[in-house]
């Protein structure tokens, strides 16, 4: 248990994981939202569609044709669910989320407002001066237990699907490209950006506005610094920073030298110089010796 806590007549909670702690007591005492179970009159029900016991479709939300609600699901209100679209149980989507056609949830899934998800990737083949747009036939899959923030988009494959395994936790304005594979219990922090057809390992953290290159892997436990590029495939268990990354003790020594690059720059040309006239006095004394 470590250090014992001081002595007090008050009671005390000691931990030797006092956030993780904390995060469980907070849990414990945070209100439950207590959604009206149904479907409200005002929401629109597609052709087709399965919603078990104990759903909740708020006003304004519209289901296409097939859609599958699992026991206990929340749709808040402006929610669009294209056809086809299934959402596992406990999953709640907030307002004004669009999850378009063919994309399977798992369960216990929290997504946040403005998020999208199963929008077209990013595909287009050259033609001459035009670009001729590619087809995204794929779906996308989001494990159980996820978390996607606000503001994400996570888009479709354009062929198979664009997978987001158990436990990821994605924060506000992240950017999901197709055929992008994620891990379980991956980490991806705010303004992320993660090209198509990069995988990404298992319990991998990507800092803030941490970019990765496509059809690269990031793998397992690797931790990327915030404003890093990662261009090219890391294996597991690296930390890495900078913008082409390398390994962060190097980034760390790099960053105190360039402050002064500057005055290196002017000590090298002092340098230069005075080669130079080393070499013209060399050379000037080499042509006595020689006569010339």
């Amino acid at each position: 248990m470590g250090t014992p806590p001081p002595e007090t007549d008050k009671p005390l909670l000691v931990s030797d994981r006092p956030y993780l702690a904390y995060a469980r007591l907070a849990a414990f005492f945070a209100p439950v939202p207590d959604h009206p179970r149904g479907v409200d009159p005002l929401a629109r029900v597609g052709r087709d569609c399965r919603l078990a016991e104990g759903v909740a479709v708020y006003p304004l939300a519209y289901l296409g044709d097939r859609v599958h609600l699992e026991r206990g699901v929340c749709v808040y209100p402006g929610v669009y669910l294209g056809d086809d679209v299934r959402l596992g149980a406990d999953t709640v989507v907030y307002p004004n989320v669009s999850i378009l056609a063919g994309t399977q949830i798992g369960t216990r899934v929290i997504i946040h407002s403005g998020t999208v998800i199963g929008s077209d990737g990013y595909g287009f083949a050259q033609d001459g001066e035009r670009h001729v747009k590619i087809p995204q036939l794929g779906i996308v899959q989001i494990d159980d237990d996820c978390e996607i923030g606000a503001n994400n988009t996570i888009d479709r494959a354009a062929l198979g699907k664009t997978w987001i395994k158990t436990g990821v936790k994605t924060d506000n304005q992240v950017h999901i490209a197709h055929n992008v594979v994620v891990g379980e219990h991956s980490l991806l922090i705010a303004q992320v950006g993660i090209s198509g057809s990069a995988t990404i390992g298992r319990g991998v953290v990507l800092a803030g506005q941490a970019g990765v290159a496509g059809h690269i892997t990031v793998g397992d436990r690797v931790i990327v610094s915030g404003k890093s590029g990662v261009a090219k495939s890391i294996p597991p268990g690296q930390v890495v920073s900078g913008n082409p990354t390398m390994p962060h003790q190097t980034y760390l020594r790099s960053r105190m030298v360039l402050p002064r690059l500057p005055e290196m720059q002017q000590r090298l040309r002092a340098l230069e110089e005075r080669v130079r006239v080393l070499e013209a006095l060399l050379e000037k004394g080499r042509s006595a010796i020689h006569g010339d």
